[in-house]
This record gives C-alpha cells, structure tokens and sequence, in this order.
C-alpha cells in the first residue's frame, strides 16, 4: 500500500483519535488538527501524529493544515459555521489538490430537515460536491457513544432508566472506533469511494427498550425506556449547560428519530474493513465504568 500523509481534523474528538490511530498503524504519516493543546493532543503526538493547532473557521488555518498531504478527514461539531467552514475547508483541499475529502456528515442531513445543524450539513455536502474537490459523505446514525453522553448516562446510572423522547423509533448504534476503521480505510486507498455516500450503521437495529434490555444484561441490573415528551427533554438538556444551537438539533432529530429517519443497518462497514462492527453490549462491556454508580 502506497504510505501517504493525511489530515484529520477534530483529531481528539470521537472519531478523530481512531482514524489517528489506524493510520498511524498501517505507516501512514498524520497530521492532527486540533483546537487546542492538551492532554489528548499530547497523546497523539507521543503515537506519532504531527500536531497542528487551528480553528477550521479560518481560512488561513484550514489552508495551512492542508498543505502538503494528500487526503483529509472533515469533521466539525454541532454548532453554527459548519457551512463557512466547508467553503474555506474545499477552497484549501483545492489548493492543495486534495485526492480525497471523507466528510462526516449525519444520517439526519437533508434540504428540509428542522435541524439546523442536520440541514447544514446536507448544505455542506453540497458545497464540497460543487467545489469538485473527491469526496466521500458519510452518514451515521446514532453512535454508540449516545449512551456514555451526559444527559443520557446520567438517568441510566441514577434513576435505571433511558429517558428520551423517541417514542417507538429505532436505530442500530454504530461505534466511534468502527466508522474511523473506515475512514480510515478509505482515506488510505480512497479511488473506489470517490462519490459515494455510506449511511453507516451497527450491526443490529434495536428500539430503545431493547437497546436499555442489553445494557441491563451486561450491567447486570434493570434499565428500563422511559419515554419523554419534547418539552420535558428540552428541560432536562438546560441542565448540562450546552448551547441553543446544539439543544435544538437534539430537540429536531427526536422527532427524526420519531419518524423512522435513524433506522437501517448495513455492512459497509465490514466489507471494506473486513471486520464486522461491535454490537452494543460489546460496546457497553468496553465502557462498563461509565455505566458504574459513583460515591458522592
């Protein structure tokens, strides 16, 4: 395999640190765009990564980041300028002459969805597919990584329960570390992705029910669903300080979710890594002590 220099951005968030690491394993130079320099970005940097800091709302660190490789990994938080961030993200990857952007969007993402952040990314995408710049889209539902979030974790562990608002939807949660193997591998040998958008989901699609039936087989204790209304949850995300921006995506993709826009499964992942996601009492065993009651 031909040993190529890549980017990743938002490379100490939950994707990021496993396409670092997969790279890295298979003799691929990486540079780690990250926000700031920490504990995390100093762990990349001791396994090899080359550490860039920047802001990908600039343009002129987006352009810096981009110079002299050969792929690069797009990812941006939920929250506004996603769109401005493509622009100058494509406009960089052109300069460059980028063979290949692996841009991950969200399953949610279309014209007339109600969240902002959804309908931003379907317009992000957009805007890489006019700049011409080789792109793969990628569409997850739900990651596993939902569950150890805290304003899901914390009724798991406190009251027993997941509390949501997603009525009788269902979704098969798909892991961090197994969408990054495909990043990963496809930003390595990106030629017959080119174009294409994966909907990546886990192995097996799950109601939120059965999803709190395996937490309680692994946790060896009773999680039950308790459904709640809109407005209830929109009261309880007040409570973990996170911006308008980011409660109202969650507030949107509830109603999604409602309506069936988080379901499928698929195996895209498994054909082009040759390893099968983790199902999601794989996942919790892995992350058992974010589920473990602490002493206050």
């Amino acid at each position: 395999m031909e040993q190529r220099k890549i980017l990743v951005t938002a490379a100490a968030g939950k994707t990021g640190v496993h396409t670092v690491q997969n790279l890295l394993a298979s003799g691929h130079s990486v540079r780690a765009l990250v926000r700031r320099e920490d504990e995390r970005s100093e762990t990349l940097r001791k396994s090899g990564a080359e550490i860039v800091v920047g802001d990908l709302l600039s343009h002129d660190d987006a352009i810096r980041a981009t110079q002299g490789v050969s792929a690069a990994y797009l990812c941006f938080p939920v929250r506004p300028g996603f769109i401005q961030a493509t622009a100058y993200f494509a406009d960089a990857a052109r300069r460059a002459g980028l063979e290949a952007v692996v841009n991950m969007s969200q399953i949610s993402a279309r014209e007339d969805a109600k969240s902002h952040a959804a309908r931003d990314h379907w317009i992000a995408e957009r805007v890489l597919d006019w700049s011409g710049v080789p792109t793969v889209h990628i569409r997850p539902t739900f990651f596993s990584e939902w569950l150890v979030f805290p304003w899901v974790r914390d009724t798991i562990v406190q009251d027993g329960k997941i509390a949501l608002p997603f009525g009788n939807g269902r979704h098969a949660p798909i892991a961090a570390e197994d969408q990054a193997r495909l990043i990963a591998a496809v930003l390595a040998q990106p030629a017959d992705h080119i174009g294409k958008t994966y909907e990546l989901c886990g192995p097996i699609e799950l109601s939120q029910q059965q999803i709190a039936d395996k937490i309680s087989e692994v946790l060896d204790r009773k999680i039950v669903y308790n459904p709640t209304t809109l407005e209830g949850y929109r009261e309880h995300l007040g409570q973990y300080d996170l911006p308008e921006f980011t409660i109202q995506h969650f507030i949107e993709v509830a109603v999604d979710y409602q309506n069936g826009v988080f379901e499928g499964t698929d195996d895209v992942i498994g054909k082009v890594t040759g390893k099968a996601p983790q199902s999601i009492e794989e996942f919790v065993q892995a992350n058992r002590s974010a589920f473990e009651k602490r002493d206050v």
